[in-house]
């Protein structure tokens, strides 16, 4: 099928925090969805069958929660009755935003899926109903190619957004398509949590996920495409991922991703939006890709040659780390209970200091979450205090084999190469209670190789 994603460098208020009212929160938005029309028209040209715009991508950011009320809309979040906002404006008040999304959908006859600033009034008796009566929700919302509005989703995991409220219990969103069959729904930051994101492709057993995003860029582990790439491979599906485009927030990175190819657009340069337009292969049976044999070396592990560890703060968290040098080696480094082991060689020897890194506990910082990490990465400059710094460019091709007996089996392979670009593994998957991942050369110089792993049950 055919697929869009876009990139939005939305109009933002000057000041998120003053009050306004109803008509002038619709005239900044309405400057946004003005550009919206636009690209779903240009991906309708290119045969689009499905676009996803970004979150916060209608309404901006940082407002409060008195401050962004005049830019919500109505959303009835039950599923029961259809109803098409472009034919039938008149059911609700409050519906400005989501009549022309419905619209668009429907002129283009294209689905649709666009993330915006919702409102439901609650009644006293809810013990969760905040002090003024009313619920605010981000969310999602998907229509079909006739306008009608075919799935609502309420993000669950907020990261800081004190204009939102978190739903009484997780939404599991998704909408049935003609050309790839379900998609599933989250946002965000939700895609670092079992609930909903995992929990709702497997239980559904989901192959295609659209996401809207507003993801700040974090090197060397979570950056946007890296991570998307990453989740695409691990769970085996399809995602169709649109960011914003604020390079001074350091925010970008959107793409669409198979579990073996993505197209993307990572650029901190420039301004303006992006559209992406792929076709992609429906996803009906699962690869084997976890299960290919490694023609690795295992055997020759845990020889005692690593050089003696130092400690550095990365994604700020405190690595375990190893120097990487000469032409090749075998490394091993340890962290509570996760030991992480690297066969490496270089095709050049180049004077960039590179790390191995491990990490096994709970991260904290700007969201609490257990994470268990083997990473090779480049360090910023040559002292090991330089390593689990944010680097961007590389020159070194390294063929490496890296694994780690990881506790649990969520890993996502991250492989990141010189100027924010996807690499893709030879081999990756389980192995004697290891999971591995291998590359023989690299695309271009090597900025990060790592296993992410997210250990749920001990968030």
């Amino acid at each position: 099928y055919v697929a869009a994603v876009y990139e939005h460098e939305s109009i933002l208020s000057p000041n998120p925090a003053a009050l306004v009212g109803r008509r002038s929160a619709l005239e900044l938005m309405g400057r946004n969805l003005d550009i919206y029309e636009q690209q779903v028209v240009a991906a309708a040209r290119q045969g689009a069958q499905i676009i996803v715009f970004p979150e916060d991508g209608i309404h901006g950011f940082n407002f409060t929660r008195s401050s962004i009320y005049p830019y919500l809309d109505f959303v009835l979040h039950s599923h029961s009755g259809k109803w098409n906002p472009c034919r039938e404006p008149y059911l609700f008040n409050d519906t400005e935003v989501i009549q022309r999304l419905s619209c668009m959908a429907l002129k283009n006859k294209i689905f649709l899926v666009a993330n915006l600033g919702t409102k439901q009034p609650c009644e006293r008796t809810d013990p969760q109903c905040p002090p003024d009566g009313r619920y605010q929700f981000n969310t999602n919302v998907a229509f079909d190619s006739d306008g009608t509005l075919a799935a609502t989703y309420r993000k669950h995991n907020l990261y800081f957004e004190y204009a939102f409220d978190t739903p009484p219990e997780p939404d599991y969103a998704f909408f049935d398509t003609p050309f790839a069959g379900k998609f599933g729904m989250f946002t965000c930051f939700d895609i670092l949590f079992f609930e909903p994101a995992v929990n709702l492709i497997r239980q559904y057993n989901l192959k295609q996920i659209v996401y809207p995003t507003a993801w700040m860029n974090q090197l060397p582990l979570l950056s946007a495409v890296e991570f998307q790439q990453a989740f695409a491979t691990a769970f085996n599906v399809n995602i169709l991922a649109a960011n914003i485009h604020h390079p001074t927030l350091g925010m970008t990175g959107s793409g669409i991703y198979t579990p073996v190819k993505s197209f993307i657009y990572h650029n901190m340069e420039s301004y303006g939006g992006k559209l992406i337009v792929a076709e992609i292969p429906v996803i009906t049976t699962d690869y084997k890709t976890n299960l290919e044999k490694t023609p690795g070396r295992e055997s020759e592990k845990g020889n005692g040659q690593s050089p003696p560890p130092f400690y550095a703060e990365m994604m700020y968290d405190n690595f375990t780390f190893v120097p990487v040098w000469g032409e090749k080696g075998e490394l091993q480094v340890c962290a509570n209970t996760l030991c992480c082991y690297l066969n490496y060689r270089r095709a050049v020897l180049t004077d960039e200091l590179y790390a191995l890194g491990v990490f096994d506990g709970l991260h904290t910082v700007h969201g609490t979450y257990y994470v268990q990490a083997c990473a090779l990465v480049k360090c910023g400059g040559l002292s090991f205090s330089t390593c689990g710094q944010e680097v961007t460019d590389a020159t070194a091709l390294i063929d490496f084999q890296l694994w780690g007996n990881m506790s649990t089996p969520y890993i996502f392979p991250l492989l990141l190469t010189s100027g924010i670009t996807l690499d893709f593994a030879d081999h990756m998957g389980w192995k004697n209670n290891h999971y591995f991942i291998s590359k023989n050369r690299t695309s271009s110089g090597l900025l990060t190789a790592a296993l992410y792993g997210r250990w749920y049950e001990k968030d």
